[in-house]
């Protein structure tokens, strides 16, 4: 059986180019799980040989490295065509990751961490455009949705996965063999079904040029500062709260994996369904306003819970995601409904959203402990994601 009949047989029916579309979800899957597998320990490694401080550091110069991989990537896909940029990358990252996993040097650790937050992005941005070339406007809702959903999936099983490779030996050195293992297949599927790739004729724009583009589209302005603050929300979560349960609430990380597991279940389980709400009846901005409301006043709830309780940990940080999930995906559903495959440099700009927030989420964290605990940095980042609801309020519905 071929993987598109696979996809067929197990996501929900998706319009034209359906076939090429299922195919990317799944290299999407794979390249997610590569990924996730680390991530959430990644902080806690680092700070075997690192501070809380130095790990700031350490986020905030792969956020730098990452954004400018973002400015100069729509220069090179152009060039060189978005096939050949993500066969690049993904051997790039196969030579990273063997040097995570066989480095013993804390410095060569360190450069090798911040290099691989970067081509990760830029991945990630190839497979962007894949998928948007291949979608026709009138399912974008139902495509987006699918296919978050798809990649939420695997934020689902890696946590686990990773946990439990990591064991009560503490041994992270196993999620890097893993994340490793994944990126072969990922290189495969891409090189076996893109060669000949028909790349849009992508808009060329100066730095200053686009961003006077994005600026003309108040709407972009608004989306894009909610998906900023998003980003800066995951951020925090992805580096702080793994070490906050481990270290400070004392879960181990079999117990740690679990939760993480039923936090992110929201992703894979509403993500579709709303995408197709968006398409058919309701427009994005409530229920984006909706997801911020309920990720902002959960996140501030998760201060006041000092009870090292699996299940209580569990059911409270899974409501904050029932609330990002939604508004992830209703941001994701308007950008593509209102952006052309050919405008990837406007596409970079809202995925550079994700390194600026490793580098705040940092800056945050550090300010934040100077006037308050660990416990109560939990309502600092829930407060500032509220802010979101500023912009959202106001931008226009494309329905």
């Amino acid at each position: 059986m071929t993987i598109n009949k696979i996809a067929m047989n197990i996501t929900p029916r998706i319009p034209p180019k359906s076939h090429t579309i299922y195919t990317i979800a799944i290299i999407g899957f794979i390249y997610t799980m590569h990924l996730v597998l680390p991530m959430y320990s990644n902080s806690s490694y680092l700070s075997l040989f690192a501070d809380e401080v130095l790990l700031g550091y350490i986020y905030m110069i792969g956020a730098a490295v990452s954004i400018l991989g973002y400015l100069f990537a729509p220069m090179l896909i152009r060039c060189f065509g978005n096939y050949r940029i993500a066969i690049t990358l993904i051997i790039t990252q196969i030579a990273i990751f063997y040097g995570l996993v066989t480095a013993t040097s804390s410095i060569i650790i360190a450069i090798l961490f911040i290099l691989q937050s970067a081509v990760i992005s830029l991945i990630g941005l190839t497979l962007d455009i894949f998928l948007e070339v291949y979608t026709d406007s009138k399912h974008v809702g139902a495509v987006r949705g699918m296919y978050a959903a798809t990649l939420n999936a695997s934020w689902i099983i890696a946590p686990l996965i990773g946990s439990m490779l990591i064991g009560n030996a503490n041994n992270y050195h196993n999620t890097y063999v893993a994340a490793l293992a994944m990126l072969f297949p990922l290189l495969y599927l891409v090189f076996r079904n893109f060669p000949k790739f028909k790349d849009p004729n992508y808009t060329h724009l100066s730095p200053w040029q686009l961003v006077k583009h994005i600026g003309h589209n108040k709407n972009w302005v608004k989306l894009f500062t909610a998906n900023a603050i998003l980003q800066i929300f995951y951020a925090w979560m992805t580096v702080y709260c793994p070490i906050y349960l481990n270290k400070i609430m004392g879960f181990s990380w079999e117990s740690i994996g679990i939760i993480l597991t039923i936090m992110l279940l929201p992703f894979p389980l509403i993500q579709y369904p709303l995408g197709k709400l968006a398409d058919r009846k309701y427009g994005e901005q409530e229920i984006m306003v909706i997801g911020f409301a309920i990720v902002g006043i959960a996140t501030i709830i998760l201060s006041f819970i000092r009870v090292p309780n699996i299940a209580l940990w569990a059911l409270a940080l899974f409501i904050t995601r029932i609330g990002a999930a939604a508004a992830e995906v209703m941001m994701e559903t308007y950008f593509f409904k209102t952006v052309s495959p050919r405008d990837s440099a406007a596409l970079g700009i809202f995925r550079i959203t994700r390194p600026v927030s490793f580098f705040v989420a940092p800056l945050i964290m550090i300010v934040g402990l100077m006037f308050t605990t660990n416990t109560y940095m939990f309502a600092v980042i829930g407060t500032i994601t509220l802010f979101a609801l500023i912009p959202t309020l106001t931008i226009k519905d494309t329905n």
